[in-house]
């Protein structure tokens, strides 16, 4: 075989040097025009007042405008779905809750919801998470979770909605401690506050932030977290394995995924961006008032929270009868 000549070398090394400078430039091109971040639920809540805060750090610092698209209905699928059909380009993202995971194994039909929780969503980053705590109504008298328990038989809870976390938290409750709390599922977490401070329903699971206004007053009143831990948002509540209540933990999240098959130098370049943003303090202290905190992270801590959320939860919703409206 003949030896390439000095100029076919030269040759090879210059084709060579510009495949290998062509994969970064797809990165360093990015973004080229304006992002949209689909939020699966109505403005005005949580995980919409999350995205229009990142939305605005995240177009600071990419150049680029970043809006914000709520597509509601179906408990989240209907915005899941149209980001698992959109262009894996890095155009389209997803800012999901937890209830992504579960979504597909809480509704009636069986689970079928057109894409794939695990496998049909390239993960970007854990944004934060969000402590759920069980809360009481002051109409209510309830000091704490031994009060409930003494009159648990007869009471009923609120929650954001069948399905939910908060809803697999109450029922989990339920089993562990031997109550039977009914349950009263609400169109969101603003109309089931409203009737625990109304005396309408004595208690309710849910995150910080919808209730942290009202603790001031007295109006209500955390009683326990389902976190492992203390939540530095509330330290003085105790958890429920401090009351004695064994395996009840559920903690809400918050991540932004993309489509399937998205650039590992998109995903590289929207996660550092998003931990940058999650470490700035008024991003921190925004979040606080939302009942979140921050988490970044590499895409793969997402992308574990989401398949053991889906496997240990399935179990739960399956063994318990959980389903959505």
């Amino acid at each position: 075989m003949m030896k390439p000549t000095r100029r076919q070398a030269l040759a090879l090394a210059v084709s060579i040097a510009a495949t290998g400078a062509a994969a970064p430039a797809f990165a360093q091109g990015y973004p080229a025009k304006p992002i949209t971040i689909v939020v699966a639920y109505p403005a005005g809540g949580d995980t919409d007042a999350l995205a229009r805060l990142f939305a605005e750090k995240l177009a600071t610092r990419i150049g680029q405008a970043v809006v914000v698209d709520n597509r509601p209905g179906a408990s989240g699928v209907i915005g899941s779905s149209f980001v698992a059909k959109a262009p894996a380009d890095g155009y389209t993202l997803l800012l999901a809750p937890s209830t992504f995971s579960i979504a597909q194994l809480v509704l009636k039909t069986g689970g079928s919801t057109g894409y794939d929780v695990l496998n049909g969503f390239t993960p970007i980053v854990q944004a934060g998470t969000l402590p759920l705590f069980l809360a009481a109504g002051s109409a209510s008298g309830f000091k704490s979770l031994k009060d409930v328990q003494a009159k648990g038989q007869s009471l009923t809870y609120a929650s954001p909605g069948s399905g939910s976390p908060m809803h697999i938290l109450g029922e989990m409750v339920n089993k562990a401690s031997g109550m039977s709390l009914g349950h009263v599922p609400y169109k969101g977490v603003a109309p089931a506050v409203n009737d625990v401070l109304g005396g309408h329903v004595p208690l309710t699971y849910i995150t910080y932030g919808p209730i942290a206004p009202h603790l001031a007053g007295g109006k209500m009143l955390p009683l326990a977290v389902a976190d492992r831990a203390r939540s530095p948002l509330a330290p003085s509540v105790p958890t429920f394995a401090e009351l004695g209540y064994k395996n009840v933990e559920v903690t809400a999240w918050h991540g932004l995924f993309g489509p399937k098959g998205l650039p590992p130098e998109i995903v590289k370049t929207l996660n550092g961006h998003m931990n940058e943003i999650l470490k700035m303090p008024d991003v921190v202290s925004k979040m606080a008032v939302l009942g979140a905190l921050p988490l970044g992270g590499a895409p793969e801590v997402l992308a574990k929270t989401n398949a053991a959320d889906f496997e240990r939860f399935g179990k739960i919703i399956k063994e318990l009868g959980i389903q959505a409206d």
